[in-house]
């Protein structure tokens, strides 16, 4: 058959991941040091693998509720009390488990965007936020956060129009790691309310937000959100998920939380796309409310100190508040571009992404310290002499 021609604008019009590109290469490189890879590298907990097993030794396996299985629902909603002080029970809002938190900011997206409409979303980005509105026939508006990675309301208001359905907030963010402090989520939660538009709160690294950046109030050590505040069940939608806290990312496990009318919306369309999240992880997300990941997450504060560290001594590079990436700009002196540099690095056996996979912009680079902590030593001091014009 000759498909030229065949396929459709919305298919055509988004190119492959450039995580996914770098990920084949590796493939076929002889034991890289990969900095690239968005993954956790420590085991599933013993608890939650448990009870993953037992829900196939005990014939789980068919197909659940759209919106989650009952046990998992109830935990989702104790936790979001916990956390949020969202009472679901009482009908404060309404949540959905998703196949993954990809699966929910897709159905969010086809929720509420149509042709015409617009979505403000953060540069960098995850690679998935500007093909959201393109594949509703919408139109992603990208607010530069550059230096410091920052999405304030005062970045943001100037590119609200009339077209705009919602602002789209990750943090700690995917690709810098940043987290927005508590005044910053509030802004932005106001701002949207003036304006009449949701926000969306991408919260997938919420347990994995180091203690340093937290929020004390009433006494407990919260990560920052802008769901946190008074009433904001009603204006913002949160989506959450498993895989990075928990190392399940190949489960495809998420939850939305919110309005109820968007969350039946997100729950219909997820029923004739996705149908339900895989049971049997399903049942082994169960017990993850149970395992507490403290010392996995300092762990890693330790290494993102380490490359943090050194880094400084050659770059600007932001300071990570969660998740496992450092974004560090490449030296103007240099002049090159991101993609040069992750190229060089390449001939020196080392992985990385460049910024333009993020961004509209070429000046940076994202490594992913979730890796063998003495490669990942190996690595940044390569980088770090590639940083140096060696």
């Amino acid at each position: 058959m000759d498909f030229s021609g065949f396929f459709s604008e919305r298919a055509s019009s988004i190119d492959t991941s450039g995580i996914r590109r770098i990920f084949h290469l590796g493939a076929h490189m002889k034991d890289p040091i990969n900095l690239s890879i968005g993954q956790p590298d420590f085991p599933v907990p013993d608890a939650i693998k448990r009870a993953a097993i037992d829900a196939i030794n005990n014939d789980h396996n068919g197909y659940t509720l759209t919106q989650g299985i009952p046990e998992l629902r109830a935990a989702i909603s104790k936790h979001l009390m916990d956390d949020l002080g969202w009472d679901i029970d009482r009908g404060d809002a309404s949540i959905a488990v998703t196949g993954g938190t990809s699966g929910a900011l897709l159905c969010a997206a086809l929720a509420t965007l149509g042709p015409g409409d617009e979505a403000v979303i953060p540069d960098p980005y995850f690679v998935l936020y500007p093909s959201l509105p393109i594949l509703c026939g919408a139109r992603p508006v990208l607010c530069d956060t550059y230096p410091d990675f920052r999405m304030t309301a005062e970045r943001v208001e100037p590119l609200i129009t009339s077209k705009t359905k919602f602002v789209l907030v990750c943090s700690p963010s995917n690709p810098c790691g940043v987290v927005n402090s508590r005044q910053e989520c509030e802004d932005l939660l106001d701002l949207c309310r003036r304006k009449n538009i949701l926000l969306i709160s991408d919260e997938i690294y919420d347990e994995f937000t180091f203690p340093e950046f937290h929020d004390i109030r009433a006494g407990r050590s919260q990560s920052p959100s802008p769901a946190r505040f008074d009433g904001a069940n009603e204006d913002v939608l949160v989506i959450r998920g498993f895989g990075k806290t928990y190392g399940c990312t190949g489960w495809r496990m998420g939850y939305v939380a919110g309005p109820t009318p968007l969350v039946d919306q997100i729950a219909k369309l997820q029923q004739y796309s996705f149908v339900c999240a895989p049971s049997i992880a399903q049942w082994g997300c169960v017990a993850a409310f149970g395992v507490d990941q403290t010392e996995t997450v300092l762990r890693y504060q330790k290494r993102r100190d380490m490359v943090v560290g050194a880094l400084r001594e050659h770059t600007n590079v932001a300071t990570p508040g969660g998740a496992f990436y450092v974004f560090p700009e490449i030296p103007p002196s240099l002049g090159i571009t991101g993609r040069q540099f992750v190229e060089r690095a390449i001939e020196r056996n080392v992985l990385t992404i460049p910024g333009n996979v993020f961004s509209k912009r070429d000046t940076h680079v994202r490594l992913s310290y979730a890796t063998d902590e003495a490669k990942l030593e190996r690595g940044v001091e390569i980088l770090c002499d590639l940083m140096q014009g060696n």
